[in-house]
């Protein structure tokens, strides 16, 4: 699947999922119709999984974003794992190795929330959280 033309097109898309596919065409240098059954291979093959828009956490009033580790005590993974799902302060949650279980990404209105949601996660486990100041790398394009 690493063919160079799927590579501009992936790149493309991850630049700018709306992007018409003359415009990837121009950028890529095939017909529109090439980029549109590429990108249907690439769809169906599962290489691309989905569009979705990058939505600010500012703008709807979220005022903080924190990453938060948990290491689960003896039992409390799995009914986690089956909690955090439905979370909606959760935006990403990620299962790791080492002293911690759980990585996840987090938006909060203020710090009360913060407090709320540690307070809903303490039963689960021992956490760390650290306050996100700003954003260096966002979602870089693979390659």
């Amino acid at each position: 699947m690493k063919d160079s033309i799927n590579i501009k097109v992936l790149s493309c898309l991850q630049q700018n999922a709306r992007m018409t596919n003359a415009a990837i065409a121009r950028e890529v240098g095939i017909s529109s119709p090439a980029v549109a059954e590429r990108i249907r291979k690439l769809e169906d093959t599962g290489v691309i999984l989905g569009y979705k828009a990058q939505v600010s956490h500012l703008q709807l009033d979220y005022q903080l974003k924190a990453i938060i580790t948990l290491r689960a005590f003896m039992g409390k993974l799995k009914p986690f794992l089956s909690e955090v799902v439905k979370w909606e302060e959760v935006v990403n949650c990620y299962r790791i190795t080492g002293n911690e279980n759980i990585v996840m990404e987090v938006v909060l209105r203020n710090q009360k929330h913060l407090e709320e949601f540690i307070d809903k996660i303490i039963s689960y486990g021992e956490s760390k959280t650290q306050i996100v100041l700003s954003q260096v790398v966002a979602q870089q394009a693979l390659k």
